[in-house]
């Protein structure tokens, strides 16, 4: 993509006053966001590498995403799907979806990550005990961040 495509990119999303804009093009991979100041920022990503398989993933760093942890520790990660706001309830005065030691399967909703205006609930794909909430309420999650541990 060049320069010029991508200022055009920036005068539509000034045009439609829009936030956020993603695009993917032929293995290319494009973010464009409004900065505090309300410029964009620009992000860029080359396409990514394929997929480690699991025990490759565990090996190389650590994780254990839905998957058994290291011996011993038996907890499995509840891993944000999207890159957006995390928040634990409904609205300010609800209960939160869960706590610390909450019961969950794998069709409880755990939480709400609010992308792009729109509210995605958030399920645990996973069964067990919530025995740590990794991630404060109102705040950015990447994609693929862990957002709770569950044993």
């Amino acid at each position: 993509m060049e320069l010029k495509e991508i200022k055009e990119l920036i005068a539509l999303m000034k045009k439609n006053d829009l936030s956020v804009f993603k695009m993917e093009k032929e293995g290319f991979k494009i973010t464009l966001k409004k900065g505090a100041d309300f410029q964009p920022v620009i992000t860029a990503v080359p396409s990514p590498a394929p997929p480690l398989s699991a025990p490759a993933l565990s090996a190389a760093s650590g994780a254990f995403a839905g998957g058994e942890a290291p011996a011993g520790t038996a907890q499995k990660e509840i891993l944000s799907p999207m890159v957006g706001t995390f928040y634990a309830s409904v609205s300010p005065e609800s209960e939160p979806f869960v706590e610390v030691g909450t019961q969950v399967t794998a069709d409880t909703v755990v939480c709400i990550i609010e992308a792009m205006k729109v509210m995605n609930e958030i399920k645990a794909e996973a069964s067990g005990e919530i025995s740590e909430i990794l991630v404060e309420n109102g705040k950015p999650v990447q994609f693929g961040q862990p957002l709770f541990k569950v044993k």
